[in-house]
């Protein structure tokens, strides 16, 4: 039946045929970067990994850039509180952000681009919409046209008519209509600005992302994805823009992923209850965070809450406790080649039932629910008294793979005390004066898979961890 996506567009789940056959051309809105990411955040960045991450198993070569922006009014205010230049400021934050998203087990885009390097084609594709007349130029200003855009307010279901009434023209600001939007602000007095026809400025927020898109795929992608707070007027803004450039679809496939309360409250500064990625991974192992936000279908809202994270952490440790008992079984039993074979039938049964349940728009949930289903069949199947090499590899290999899928990890690599590596060097250095090479380089190995560097000086084996 192949893959059913739920559109944005249409609100309907439609078979996912992309452009080009084999092949996905995916976009996902980045961070704005002036802090450490937050829970909501990270949300849509480890729910569109592991659509990814899907896409990918299912055959398709995927294709997925994420921007950063890098240059907007929160970021010129958090450099000014800071006292620091907006390109370190931005800098900083993105190595942050990196560093966040590996520890939830996601994987970088295969591009990140950032405003402030696209400056010139973000000018030039302004252009283009001022000489089609969908834009206009206003005291140093540029403002996008909405009314001229026909089709404008169908991703987010509203009439232009509606949304006149909560528009309004603010201050300083010199528009034709309220509904207009800016592609480009003349700069104030000490900002970090760039040269453009109408002056010195710098982008709007919603011109980055069209552009971003037309720069790495063309005019027509096959998905465009962010967070539900992103539906309007952030992608609403873009498609205008995009097909008033191009006259084609902009994104054929539209999703977003709902929204985090905090003990059922929206989160927020006020309220104290502002959760950043950045701490939260301190106090719990980042893949149960990930295990967290895959346990509730992407679209539905998500609490946060002490009881549910735990119940995630029992959840998580389950399968890993059904692997690691898998590996021991295979590397101690006999593993008779004549036992019996007949759980491969249900270990199939178990991948059917996980691809099912992803095919279904991504249902992580029910995924996980076949993830778990696996592990009690292989509980059961531990229990028997003779075991065959090729189920219990079976096993293994099929709650490997697709714990992967979900950017799960099975291995816990565990973390040695200083204690612990102290004894390790010294029965090393013992080892090679007894000239057993072999055992020293058994330690030796150890160290290096555990992330412990080890540095030889004149005072004796120094160690460091990596």
């Amino acid at each position: 039946m192949g893959i059913q996506i739920f559109n944005t567009l249409t609100r309907e789940k439609e078979l996912f045929v992309p452009l080009e056959e084999g092949k996905v051309k995916m976009y996902v809105c980045g961070p704005t970067v002036y802090n450490y990411i937050h829970i909501g955040n990270s949300r849509p960045v480890i729910v569109y990994d592991t659509v990814r991450r899907y896409l990918t198993y299912r055959g398709y070569d995927v294709t997925y850039v994420s921007n950063f922006t890098d240059v907007d009014d929160k970021i010129i205010k958090a450099a000014n509180e800071l006292g620091e230049e907006v390109p370190e400021l931005t800098e900083r934050f993105i190595n942050a952000y990196f560093e966040d998203i590996t520890a939830l087990g996601c994987q970088k885009a295969d591009a990140h681009p950032r405003v402030t390097e696209h400056m010139d084609e973000i000018i030039d594709f302004i252009k283009v919409l001022v000489d089609k007349g969908y834009a206009y130029e206003s005291q140093g200003d540029v403002y996008y046209r909405t009314r001229k855009f026909d089709g404008y307010g169908k991703l987010s279901h509203q009439s232009v008519d509606d949304l006149k009434v909560g528009a309004r023209i603010e201050a300083g600001e010199k528009k034709e209509d309220a509904l207009d939007f800016a592609l480009w602000k003349a700069a104030k007095p000490g900002e970090i600005s760039w040269e453009s026809p109408w002056g010195k400025g710098r982008p709007g927020w919603h011109i980055e992302c069209s552009v971003m898109v037309h720069n790495h795929f063309g005019d027509t992608i096959d998905i465009h994805a962010g967070g539900q707070d992103l539906t309007f007027p952030h992608h609403e803004n873009e498609i205008a823009q995009s097909e008033a450039y191009s006259g084609k679809t902009f994104a054929r496939y539209w999703m977003h992923n709902g929204y985090i309360n905090i003990d059922n409250e929206k989160m927020s500064k006020s309220l104290g209850n502002f959760i950043l990625v950045h701490d939260i991974i301190q106090q719990i192992d980042p893949q149960v965070l990930r295990f967290f936000m895959l346990s509730v279908h992407y679209r539905h809202p998500i609490n946060f809450a002490q009881d549910l994270v735990e119940a995630a952490a029992a959840g998580l440790e389950r399968i890993r406790t059904s692997y690691t008992n898998l590996k021991h079984r295979l590397q101690v039993s006999a593993n008779l080649e004549d036992a019996d074979t007949s759980d491969l039938d249900e270990i199939e049964k178990q991948r059917l039932d996980f691809e099912t349940a992803m095919d279904d728009d991504f249902n992580t949930a029910n995924a996980i629910a076949a993830l778990f289903s696996l592990s009690t069949e292989a509980n059961k199947y531990l229990n028997q008294e003779n075991t065959n090499k090729e189920v219990l590899t079976a096993f293994i290999d099929t709650l490997s793979e697709l714990s992967h899928v979900l950017g799960l990890e099975l291995e816990v690599k565990e973390e040695l005390v200083d204690e612990e590596i102290d004894a390790l060097i010294e029965e090393r250095q013992q080892a090679r004066k007894d000239r057993d090479f072999k055992r020293a380089d058994e330690i030796r190995d150890q160290l290096k898979e555990m992330n412990i560097i080890l540095e030889d000086t004149r005072q004796g084996v120094r160690w460091k961890r990596g």
